[in-house]
């Protein structure tokens, strides 16, 4: 079993029955949905909020029932991963490209619970991951132009040669920074920035961490 496994098949102790929960996305999380779906083949009965359309499709698949946000305005809890985490547990999330819907989910979640693996732990945020900002299409050069002023190198996102389209139909710029010394400051002011939907700061939102190591697994 490797570590993202353990990691997110734990978060799924956090899960009881007639529960809304809001699902993450990324390659840990992948491991906690299939565990939902394995219990609810056994009898849980949740409703599940997906974060993306792969997340979507990946709940489907394993069985889960599926709603929205706008018939579920409360999520009792989410589980998803996170590119770094901080002693705060403040977080860099995003290279999975859904970090809008993730944030939005998180913000309606009476308990975020992350999963990751050690090597997701961090000092400083900023300093192994880039932060992704998902910007407006039209525009986009500009947000760019004025994300550069905070001392950093964002470079519009592609796959494979093909510039990168979230869920919502944007793009993102992959934020190359030394590091975040005052995340709260830097979260708001790119927010600030017109063009900008979202970026992958999130301050505050985790209430639990869960993270695998070769030795343990710590909360």
């Amino acid at each position: 079993m490797n570590l993202k496994q353990v990691a997110g098949e734990k978060s799924v102790e956090y899960i009881k029955d007639g529960m809304v929960v809001g699902l993450g996305t990324g390659s840990t999380v992948f491991y906690a949905i299939k565990k939902i779906g394995e219990k609810v083949k056994n009898g849980l009965d949740i409703v599940g909020i997906p974060t993306s359309v792969e997340t979507e499709k990946l709940a489907k698949q394993f069985g889960i029932q599926l709603s929205t946000l706008e018939e579920h305005p409360v999520i009792d809890v989410t589980i998803d991963g996170a590119d770094e985490i901080d002693k705060k547990l403040n977080l860099i999330k995003g290279m999975g490209g859904a970090l809008l819907r993730e944030k939005i989910v998180a913000s309606a979640s009476k308990k975020e619970v992350i999963v990751a693996d050690d090597s997701k732990l961090v000092d400083m945020l900023g300093t192994k991951s880039f932060l992704p900002v998902e910007v407006a299409r039209f525009g986009w050069s500009y947000a760019a132009k004025k994300i550069s002023e905070f001392d950093c190198k964002p470079e519009l996102r592609k796959k494979d040669g093909k510039i990168f389209i979230t869920d919502n139909g944007n793009y993102i710029l992959d934020c190359e920074f030394d590091k975040i010394e005052e995340p709260e400051k830097v979260e708001k002011k790119i927010n600030n920035i017109p063009g900008v939907l979202e970026n992958g700061l999130f301050i505050g939102l985790a209430d639990v961490v869960i993270v695998a190591s070769d030795k343990e697994v710590k909360v």
